[in-house]
């Protein structure tokens, strides 16, 4: 059976290139029927953080991308933390001892790294001399005796190539005369990711390990350690990295002020941080950027979308289709078509995928999405009036492709909230309603006006309006502009009839009331 599995460390938020491969080890085990697994790899006590791993999983939820074994879901080959399975790699370690494949070293940092100094002046390729490697229990006493602990190290071989068949790749061939002797044990008996990561493949009985192109490094070790421990092999598969905005470099969650420099993606960072504020989401760069998966769950894009866009991300199925399915990913989806080079992450490429689910969903169902974004910023109640339903359905109809992301009904929340709660853009008011001499007396005369039209509906408005820039003489650019900014606080929007009717009369009135007030006290 096929078995693949993604294994994040609980030591920050998803990234996004961690995500694709998750996503493409995930499409791999539902296409052949098999089953995807995820695993805890929290060797590193020092990095890891508690709290981190909640918001991990709930991305992966929030994504969609089930798990047949692991954290919270349980499995046959349990636990799924690697910090609970430590007893299983120290026997490894033994086991590795025993058969020649690894030796305690009894080496102290400050010694290793004046061997590597002097292959730096030297200008050789560093390689441990092996100087303070324990081979019989009478060496062990000695260095102990001189107060020196142990860590083990894998004794790699120092000549020969080894080479493997990966998926993506084809034959990769590695010199072993380039490989250290890795650390696999500390001194104080903990494993580290090398030994436990393999251990784990094997015990989990993960038949294909798709990863990232930067684990590529790692498979001489890793394969020697399994080969040590008379493992069978899994296939490998080393995914092209997902690199920053318009270049070849890893993207990486550390960068956010280079590229912040990318229009677009500083664009993109821009809005979700106005978003966060208005919602009261603490959003500092660390925790809260596009290249973490949070962000977007958070400004409200979709998480079919974000997966649509993640899939072709170094996968294509062919030059023109661009939309698909869970069904038609998993159906379509297969390691051969993975590119090699890395894929460039186009923050404007993802919004366009965002656009086109938004236009896709039904607008009642868009009022659902939209609606925690009201609530969450106190504009709407929780539970909400028995009359927002109505409301923000002729709001969301009105808005139409407007709102590109959940969050984005912020921007017309002064249809829901009430009169008094404007907000108002103080430029459009001095430029439409304070500086024309002749606005304020004729907004007064157009609210007497509104207060009588009957049915406040936007045909009838339009009637209305004109019937009135008739009556006085004057150009409709004289009532329309400040009519605009005293009912929404500002100067740009949806049609004006159509912003009175969804309005209503009564906010309308209030809100013209309001801004008049606020003029004639300037």
């Amino acid at each position: 059976m096929i078995r693949t599995r993604f294994a994040p460390s609980p030591t920050g938020y998803l990234h996004i290139g961690g995500v694709r491969t998750a996503l493409f080890n995930w499409l791999f085990a539902r296409k052949h029927g098999g089953k995807f697994l995820l695993r805890i790899d929290d060797t590193d006590a020092q990095r890891n953080v508690n709290e981190a791993l909640a918001p991990i999983l709930h991305g992966f939820r929030w994504l969609g991308l089930d798990w047949d074994e692991g954290p919270e879901v349980g499995g046959p080959f349990g636990p799924y933390y690697q910090s609970q399975r430590m007893d299983v790699y120290r026997s490894a370690a033994e086991k590795l001892l025993a058969a020649g494949f690894a030796y305690r070293d009894f080496a102290t940092t400050e010694e290793i790294q004046a061997e590597r100094e002097a292959a730096e002046r030297e200008k050789r390729q560093f390689t441990y001399s092996r100087r303070w490697m324990a081979e019989t229990e009478a060496d062990c006493k000695r260095f102990e005796s001189e107060g020196r602990a142990a860590v083990v190290r894998l004794k790699m071989p120092r000549e020969g190539t080894l080479a493997i068949d990966d998926l993506i790749r084809s034959r990769v061939d590695f010199d072993w005369a380039r490989e250290q002797d890795h650390v696999i044990q500390r001194a104080d008996g903990t494993c580290l990711y090398h030994l436990a990561s393999v251990v784990d493949d094997h015990d989990f009985q993960i038949s294909h390990v798709i990863r990232a192109e930067e684990h590529l490094s790692n498979t001489p070790r890793q394969v020697f350690i399994a080969q040590g421990l008379g493992y069978p092999l899994p296939q490998y598969a080393h995914l092209p990295y997902v690199a920053e905005p318009g270049s070849r470099n890893k993207l990486s969650k550390r960068k956010l002020d280079k590229y912040l420099k990318n229009p677009d993606f500083a664009k993109l960072n821009e809005h979700g941080q106005k978003i966060a504020a208005a919602i009261g989401l603490a959003a500092s760069a660390e925790t809260f950027n596009p290249v973490i998966v949070d962000f977007y769950e958070q400004v409200g894009y979709l998480s079919d979308a974000v997966i649509n866009y993640l899939l072709l991300l170094g996968w294509s199925l062919d030059d023109k289709t661009e939309d698909f399915t869970r069904e038609e990913m998993i159906a379509a989806f297969s390691l051969d078509r993975v590119n090699k080079a890395p894929a460039s992450f186009d923050p404007a490429k993802l919004a366009s995928f965002q656009e086109r689910a938004m236009q896709r969903m039904p607008a009642k169902q868009k009022v659902a999405f939209v609606l925690p974004y009201l609530q969450r910023a106190g504009i709407v109640s929780s539970p909400p009036p028995c009359d927002i339903g109505p409301k923000l359905l002729a709001l969301v109809e009105a808005a139409g492709d407007r709102v590109k992301i959940g969050g984005d009904i912020l921007e017309y929340a002064d249809f829901i909230a009430p009169a008094d709660a404007l907000d108002y853009d103080d430029k459009a008011v001095q430029k439409r309603i304070v500086k024309p001499p002749e606005a304020v007396e004729l907004l007064t005369k157009f609210r007497e006006h509104l207060a009588k039209v009957e049915p406040f509906d936007a045909a009838t408005l339009d009637r209305a309006l004109h019937a009135f820039v008739e009556s006085e003489g004057i150009a409709i650019g004289q009532i329309v502009h400040a009519t605009r900014v005293a009912v929404t606080g500002k100067g740009v929007g949806f049609g004006l009839f159509e912003t009175l009717a969804l309005l209503g009369r009564e906010r309308c009135l209030g809100r013209i009331d309001q801004t008049l007030r606020k003029v004639r006290a300037s």
